[in-house]
């Protein structure tokens, strides 16, 4: 079981709805700020979120900043991602992949980051 963390985020989407990516990274940044642990978990077509530059061309404009800029925050500031495994593969990735600070978890995982969080937010 993954470390649990006090926010937990999902997120299903990736470049094709650069609104939803740039919302999930903004709560998550928030969320850090605020002082909580957090956890982002990339589900369904979010996991192509999890290789290497996938949010260096996600821009939605003012107020919001770069999804790039969001997460290179949002990790510095001790926020986890996470890429569902199943997804991933299901999507065509491997681990190899993906990001090397990202964990790879399983659906038991995901709930079990859910069920232990004290606030969450899915975006689907």
């Amino acid at each position: 079981m993954p470390n649990p963390a006090a926010f937990v985020s999902t997120l299903f989407h990736a470049q094709g709805n650069p609104d939803k990516v740039t919302v999930a990274f903004t709560m998550a940044v928030n969320a850090v700020q605020k002082g909580h642990s957090a956890c982002l978990i990339l589900m369904a077509e979010g996991v192509a979120l999890g290789v290497p530059g996938a949010t260096d061309s996600i821009n939605i404009g003012t107020p919001f900043d770069p999804a790039a800029d969001l997460l290179k925050r949002y990790l510095d500031q001790g926020g986890r991602v996470a890429v569902c495994k199943s997804c991933m593969v299901h999507n065509g990735f491997s681990a190899e992949q993906m990001d090397p600070r990202f964990e790879i978890i399983t659906a038991p995982d995901v709930i079990d980051l859910l069920m232990g969080a004290t606030g969450s937010l899915q975006i689907s």
